[in-house]
């Protein structure tokens, strides 16, 4: 094998701690041209479709990349803003405003940056740039509060296979869930709070989140108990009784069963059980993206008031909020204890450096 090196690199070049926010992935334009090298690199993924692989290598490209790409494009150009797409600027601005915050307790030596896990900015060129830059130590965070294989695994997989052709390794740490965490569950709430701070409640709150096939969870994915208990930890911060709230599961794709129950279905039948208005979130995304906006905000918004309802809410997700700046900081102060000063500074990595050069060359 032939291992990566870091092309001009110094050994006085000042020592970073680095720090890598991910998430999954967007186009680089709303666009069917664009859509079929995202989707053939995100459905190519074995964490993302377990399907025997030759098997799926004709379906996907037989029928999906000749079909999906432009529905998608379509469904990307209804949330697509003059920054792009939004998934891709709140991971930049969540990105800024970690840095920032980790400025104020570590100093200069600090590098957060973010990638995304299909697309770009790719997490092998983000993770080469900091390598370039001088970082000794590494914490990721992939920003899916509750571990999935296809999101959290996934990532963990891409960042591993980048590391099999380095010729050096950081210290490392992988940050795998928080959808408990306190501070994650305490944000949550006060986002909820201060919706009904200004429209009132409903009559029925609903968490959503992605959703996965079921053999996954029965083959020992955690991902569905996950997501269960952060609904319990924040409608407990609301004070809400079980009658008030429920979780459901968005996004299924293909004919097998999926977990359940499934948002959609879910939407058109409550009308039919006395309720009129909801409110509803996705405690399993960290940013709003295609998902939230396009699928939960308008397209489940149709179902519910098309089955009778009447008031229909989407509380949006943390995105760079300060409160959930506040928690993402936090999470990485937390593992980066024991980190706080360079572990090989750089003056003294180049005195050593040029004592040993000097010496095979005789100059010593």
């Amino acid at each position: 094998m032939s291992y990566r090196g870091t092309t001009g690199f110094d050994h006085s070049t000042p020592p970073l701690t680095g720090v890598l926010l991910t998430n999954l992935g967007t186009p680089d334009a709303p666009t069917k041209g664009a859509l079929r090298p995202y989707l053939k690199q995100f459905l190519s993924d074995p964490r993302v479709v377990e399907v025997p692989r030759l098997i799926w290598w004709m379906i996907l490209h037989g029928i999906i990349l000749n079909t999906r790409p432009a529905r998608s494009a379509e469904a990307y150009s209804e949330v697509w803003t003059d920054r792009g797409s939004p998934l891709l600027y709140h991971l930049m601005d969540q990105v800024s405003g970690v840095q920032a915050k980790l400025e104020q307790s570590l100093g200069s030596h600090v590098m957060v940056r973010g990638a995304m896990r299909y697309g770009n900015p790719s997490i092998p060129s983000v993770l080469q740039d900091m390598f370039t830059a001088g970082i000794q130590r590494l914490v990721v965070l992939p920003l899916y509060p509750q571990y999935a294989g296809p999101t959290t695994g996934s990532t963990f997989d891409e960042v591993a296979n980048d590391f099999l052709g380095r010729r050096w390794l950081p210290d490392f740490r992988f940050i795998a869930q928080y959808g408990d965490d306190q501070g994650y569950i305490n944000a949550i709430a006060q986002s909820v709070r201060e919706h009904w701070t200004q429209h009132g409640q409903a009559d029925k709150l609903v968490f959503s989140y992605h959703g996965s096939p079921r053999r996954y969870l029965d083959n020992g994915d955690p991902y569905h108990c996950q997501c269960h208990k952060t609904t319990r930890l924040v409608a407990e911060q609301l004070g809400l009784p079980a009658e008030r709230y429920l979780t459901t599961f968005q996004s299924r794709f293909g004919r097998e069963e999926w977990l359940k129950p499934y948002t959609d279905e879910t939407l058109k039948e409550l009308p039919g059980t006395g309720v009129k208005s909801l409110q509803i979130l996705c405690p399993g995304f960290s940013a709003d993206c295609l998902e939230t906006i396009e699928e939960i905000g308008m397209e489940n918004r149709d179902y519910f008031l098309e089955a009778g309802g009447e008031r229909y809410e989407y509380i949006p997700c943390l995105n760079a909020s300060d409160a959930h700046i506040e928690v993402l900081s936090g999470l990485v102060m937390r593992e980066l204890q024991g980190w706080e000063h360079p572990r090989y500074p750089s003056d003294v990595t180049a005195r050593e450096a040029k004592v040993l050069l000097d010496a095979e060359d005789g100059n010593a």
